[in-house]
């Protein structure tokens, strides 16, 4: 493997047989191969997280661009919400 640097990790017991155990079973190489799959994995999901987190941000401003609300305030909202809530059971 071209340009790798050896590091040193602290893992808690628990953490450490289970590195141990799946190297023992063959599943993985080294232990070296476990840390490096976990990092992708970890990788993987803060670029996910920023994606969500960035999908949320447009659909916030999407939102605020849209112009004002119909409901006034926090009470109209929930007087809509326990309108609608009390109207489906109801109908059930």
């Amino acid at each position: 493997m071209a340009n790798v640097e050896k590091v040193s990790i602290a893992l808690t017991p628990e953490m450490l047989a289970v590195v141990r155990e799946v190297v023992a079973s063959g599943e993985y190489a080294s232990s070296s191969e476990v840390v490096r799959e976990a990092l992708r994995d970890w990788k993987l999901r803060r670029s996910l997280h920023q994606q969500e987190a960035d999908e949320l941000r447009r659909l916030w401003n999407e939102g605020l661009d849209s112009g004002p609300s119909r409901f006034a305030d926090m009470a109209e909202i929930k007087a809509e919400a326990r309108q609608r809530l009390d109207k489906t059971q109801a109908d059930a």
